[in-house]
């Protein structure tokens, strides 16, 4: 009881939080993927040039996936966050952040915003590291109350 009602003390500024573990897998297995499909291609001896080249471009789109997947990541500093997903970027001032989400079964942290709009933070997912999403959401939490509106009157 005592350790809840103490508030969590904010990360020093700035700070990014990203799913590392995932980012790690999809990272490692991006390169390996490529690695192993053009080294087929280059071992295969009936392949005509052009076959090649199909084989290194489909390995390349592959790993591209992967590294569009392990893109996500919340950074805080003075003025604000920045989220990033996987195919968008969203600066947001502290003041506009009302609430940061993470609820038993969510996939990623929601922000709630001053708009009256959600918004997704893929950087921080519980899916392979759940404690340390849950640590980071409590980190992102603390700095909202700290630096914005939030639920607090600042």
């Amino acid at each position: 009881m005592a350790e809840s009602a103490a508030p969590p003390v904010p990360p020093t500024l700035p700070v990014t939080f990203r799913p590392t573990r995932t980012r790690a897998v999809l990272l490692g297995v991006g390169l390996a993927m490529f690695a192993t499909i053009t080294a087929i291609a280059v071992m295969l001896e009936n392949l005509s040039p052009g076959e090649r080249i199909s084989f290194v471009f489909t390995a390349v789109l592959l790993s591209s996936v992967l590294v569009l997947l392990s893109r996500p990541k919340v950074t805080a500093d003075e003025d604000g966050v920045t989220v990033v997903n996987l195919t968008n970027t969203r600066r947001l001032a502290w003041a506009e952040i009302l609430r940061v989400n993470l609820r038993p079964g969510d996939p990623w942290v929601f922000l709630d915003l001053s708009d009256g709009t959600s918004l997704p933070a893929l950087g921080i997912q519980p899916g392979v590291a759940k404690q340390q999403a849950i640590s980071d959401a409590r980190a992102l939490r603390a700095l909202v109350e700290t630096h914005g509106t939030g639920t607090n009157d600042h």
